[in-house]
């Protein structure tokens, strides 16, 4: 997936399941759109990473596809999140 904007959050562990992911998520979605005029924001998220892809769900993205990354010597499963802007 090449030349695409894209979002994404991490936090350590002791601050998570307490809503910062997703305020940072809504933040960089709004600044995306607003300031910088983008027309799609994409997140790419591991297939196993279920509060990530809770997050995504909740600024308003929906699953797009999936692609396999390869890093570790490993193929790493992963979902393509996306959200357009309103405008």
């Amino acid at each position: 997936m090449k030349d695409k904007i894209e979002i994404g959050w991490r936090l350590r562990t002791e601050f998570w399941d307490q809503g910062y992911a997703t305020e940072a998520a809504l933040a960089m979605k709004k600044y995306a759109f607003e300031v910088l005029s983008f027309k799609e924001v994409y997140s790419i998220i591991r297939d196993t990473n279920i509060a990530s892809q809770n997050v995504a769900k909740r600024v308003g993205m929906r699953s797009v596809g999936e692609i396999v990354k390869h890093y570790y010597n490993m193929d790493m499963p992963h979902m393509v999140f996306s959200v357009k802007s309103p405008v």
